[in-house]
């Protein structure tokens, strides 16, 4: 994927009040994916490019559990994920959970930031997946309390949100009511979201 300009699809559905990279544009969550397996060298950058995300303390409180096709744990992760999401993650290549530890490893003390810390995590994976040409979607669709359960998830940490990443396809492979929803989404305008000085949000 070129990173320098817009991607057709992208190009269609989304526009910039002020010049941006088009990474930022061309992140988007596409569901449609072919259930082919990736080799580790396609998916582990993106795990890279999350490791370098901005923590405070540099606690870098993100954990990501992972689980290929090949993996009995895909089928695992897969049945705790809701009906809503279960009929297209399960073409996923790797299914992610992600945890964020809630304090500090200097001094036991409670992270207020840890969400937000991990958001960013977040964030870099999927951009890096998008500059790829990957499909990255993140869920919150799943049974958190059965998902920690099943990973024995220790005290200290929560549970943030699954992801499946994949090999992009056709939206015809979608269910239709799936296939509307196939798009990059717009997002609010500006004036919606930044206020100077005083927080006024109409």
């Amino acid at each position: 994927m070129e990173r320098d300009q817009l991607q057709p699809e992208v190009e269609e559905n989304r526009e910039a009040d002020y010049g941006i990279e088009p990474l930022f544009l061309n992140r988007w969550s596409p569901r449609a994916m072919t259930g082919a397996e990736l080799d580790e060298d396609e998916f582990m950058p993106l795990f890279e490019a999350a490791r370098w995300a901005p923590s405070s303390y540099n606690n870098q409180h993100w954990r990501f559990v992972y689980a290929e096709r090949t993996d009995d744990e895909f089928e695992d992760f897969l049945e705790l994920i809701y009906d809503g999401n279960a009929g297209w993650a399960e073409d996923a290549a790797v299914l992610v959970v992600l945890a964020s530890k809630t304090t500090f490893d200097h001094n036991g003390e409670e992270a207020r930031t840890h969400s937000f810390d991990t958001g960013a995590a977040w964030e870099n994976l999927a951009l890096e997946g998008a500059r790829r040409g990957l499909a990255v979607h993140a869920m919150q669709g799943f049974d958190y309390e059965a998902m920690a359960d099943y990973l024995d998830l220790p005290e200290g940490f929560e549970l943030e949100c699954m992801v499946a990443v994949g090999e992009r396809a056709p939206v015809e492979t979608l269910p239709e009511d799936l296939q509307e929803r196939e798009t990059p989404s717009g997002r609010k305008d500006l004036d919606e979201i930044v206020s100077r000085g005083d927080f006024n949000f109409d």
